[in-house]
Formats: structure tokens, sequence, C-alpha cells
């Protein structure tokens, strides 16, 4: 995949392409990128998408800040793995968004990226204030020579699919509906830092996770059965990953992400690891004794176990 972005000089070959935020690259996303790949094919143009490394909700209305399922590098990532030919990577801004949609099919589609065939949703919106549809791309791109596709929906039988029931599942803790309306493992990426050291001192020893990206969602505080893989051996591990305040043994503590890895020894502060997140075992609770937390440890423990033996 080749990424291009506006301040490119470089025309691509004339293609096919979709425009949209794609945040998390989910069903839908591989479902309507299918299409744009397909159209290619059999028109003999190369395949595109056009995405922004920032919503363009949070550009128009700075208040709102968006959680994101894949920050921009991982989205790009995402984006590689379905083997598009092109990823436009467009900065919005206020001028940007004040382009009515003509002139943003002229001057960035057309002029800028050699767009030929445009797929999009019937639904589907851009434009100054949004306030054209579906049958006025159709004229403007007849005025233009862009051929406007109606997307395909989803079918029917489908499961509902989009980023924003995605990232409430996530907040809700309900990790075990995300997997297949996303597609993959949803993941956490950090560095492990220092910590209390506390759960060495009860047979618990855990890595706490600096999350590399602050706008990522960080799922419902609670405790989860997760994989890990180290950067520094590329290995798959299984853990319990505890998120919240530990309020057992630390009150008032800052909100925290810690994960035992079963089975592992050894020193990892500073590296980096990715957590794949599997199934939610119970909520975070504050128990009476230490000798209490040990003892839901332990099952805890068990149950990541059997999930892991089953995988």
């Amino acid at each position: 995949m080749l990424i291009i972005d506006n301040q490119s000089t470089v025309l691509p070959q004339p293609c096919v392409a979709s425009i949209g935020f794609f945040d998390g690259v989910h069903r839908g996303h591989i479902y309507l990128i299918d299409q744009v790949k397909r159209v290619a094919i059999q028109r003999g143009l190369k395949s595109a998408l056009l995405t922004f490394p920032v919503s363009p909700t949070e550009v128009i209305f700075p208040e709102r800040k968006i959680p994101l399922l894949a920050p921009i590098d991982e989205k790009l990532n995402l984006l590689r793995h379905t083997e598009i030919d092109y990823c436009f990577l467009v900065e919005f801004t206020l001028g940007l968004s004040k382009l009515t949609a003509k002139e943003f099919m002229e001057q960035i589609l057309l002029d800028k990226f050699n767009v030929k065939v445009l797929i999009i949703g019937y639904d589907h919106r851009f434009g100054y204030n949004r306030s054209e549809g579906f049958e006025d791309y159709c004229r403007y791109g007849r005025e233009l020579g862009i051929d406007i596709v109606q997307a395909e929906a989803l079918p029917a039988d489908s499961v509902d699919v989009s980023s924003s029931l995605i990232r409430n599942y996530i907040q809700q803790g309900e990790i075990e509906l995300v997997e297949p309306i996303l597609g993959y493992s949803y993941s956490l990426r950090g560095t492990v830092i220092k910590g209390k050291q506390l759960g060495r001192t009860i047979g618990f020893p855990t890595a706490n996770i600096r999350v590399d990206h602050s706008e990522k969602i960080v799922p419902k505080d609670g405790v989860y059965a997760v994989q890990v893989i180290l950067d520094r051996d590329d290995k798959l591990y299984w853990g319990m990953l505890n998120i919240g305040n530990r309020p057992t043994v630390d009150d008032f503590a800052m909100r925290s992400i810690e994960v035992n890895i079963l089975g592992f020894k050894g020193d990892i502060y500073d590296q980096q690891m990715t957590l794949l997140f599997k199934k939610r075992l119970r909520d975070e609770v504050k128990f009476a004794s230490l000798d209490a937390l040990v003892e839901q440890l332990h099952i805890d423990c068990l149950a990541v176990e059997k999930l892991s033996q089953a995988d």
C-alpha cells in the first residue's frame, strides 16, 4: 500500500476510491474495501481509500473528543493488510470543511488523487454542511468525469457493524461482543513501567503498562483474560489483566493497567507489549483481606488457563 498525502506532488494512477475515517477497520469497512478492490480489478484501475489522521468531527467541534479504536499508525497497519493499492491520507482542516461536495470532488478527488470511480453509500454525506447527497454526487460526477457507484450494504443477516457500536461495547467491558464485529481481538499497546511491585509479594507479579496512545479506548475497569505479545521475542503468552484502582491494596490510587503473564519470568521493564483482549472475567472488587484477594486470583488464573487450553 502506497501512502500519499495531500501535500504530494505525484499524481497517482487512475483509481477507484472510497472515503471514510475507517476507525478500527472493522468488518463493515472490510466489506466496503473488498468492493473497491473488486471494481478496480473489473475496470483495470488501482484501488484506493481516502481517510484522515484526525476525525473531521474533532476538527469542526474541538470540544468533542472521540476515543479511538485505532490511532493513525494502527489504522494504517490494518489498511496495509487489506492489500489496497493507495491510501490517500488527507489532513482535514476547517478550510477543507468549507469545500462544497463538487469542489471536494474536483479539487481533491480528481485533480489531486486521480479518482475515476467513487464508491459511496447512499446515505453517506460529505462537503460543506453535509447538505448534498447521493443524487448530487452522481450529477457532479457526470460533469467531472467521475463515475459514482453506490456501495452494497452488508447482508441483512449480518450483525450490526459500526465503529460507535464497537466503542460502546469496549467502554462497557463487553469484550466478547467486540471480536465478532471488529474481525480481530481488540488490543492495547504500551510500555512496561515500574509499579509498586505489590503483586510479587502475593505470588502474582505484574507488569504495569503505560498505553502508547492516550486517545485509544481503554476498556471498562475489571479483570480480563488477555493474550500478550512481547516485542522482544514476538511470542504469544496468556495473562490476566487488571484495569482499575486496585482497591484492596491501594485505596485512592490512580487507574492502572497491569498484567500477570502466566508462566513468565524475567525483567521486561521498558519493553513494549501488545495486549489482546479475549474475555472479561469479573468486576474489580475490594476484598476484605489480602488472603481473599489471593484466593480470587487463583480462580482467575484457572479461568485464563482454561481459555488458553481451548484456544
